[in-house]
């Protein structure tokens, strides 16, 4: 992948902190910085994966009602899925 540079200035005391922690972790500064950034872009994702599910739960009874039961949290999937077809029993014991 090919790589872009850029300047950034900070505090004297900021960039000693990033000097010291890239050498505690064994890697330079600029993979240090990389490696935040990345790990900050994956904060965004989580976010929005806890405000979807925080959603979802808000409005689980207008789903329900809408299309049927909805998936419970013990992932086997029974009764749930979106609308149930026949009796509901298929691939009961």
């Amino acid at each position: 992948m090919a790589k872009t540079q850029l300047n950034v200035r900070v505090d004297e005391t900021t960039a000693e902190a990033a000097r010291q922690r890239a050498m505690q972790r064994g890697m330079s500064v600029n993979r240090y910085i990389e490696e935040l950034v990345k790990q900050d872009a994956g904060e965004v994702g989580r976010t929005f994966v806890e405000a979807a599910s925080d959603f979802m739960k808000q409005y689980e009874s207008v789903f329900a009602e809408e299309f049927g039961e909805l998936a419970t949290d013990d992932g086997t999937g029974t009764g749930s899925g979106g609308a149930r077809t026949g009796s509901g029993r298929e691939g009961t014991r």
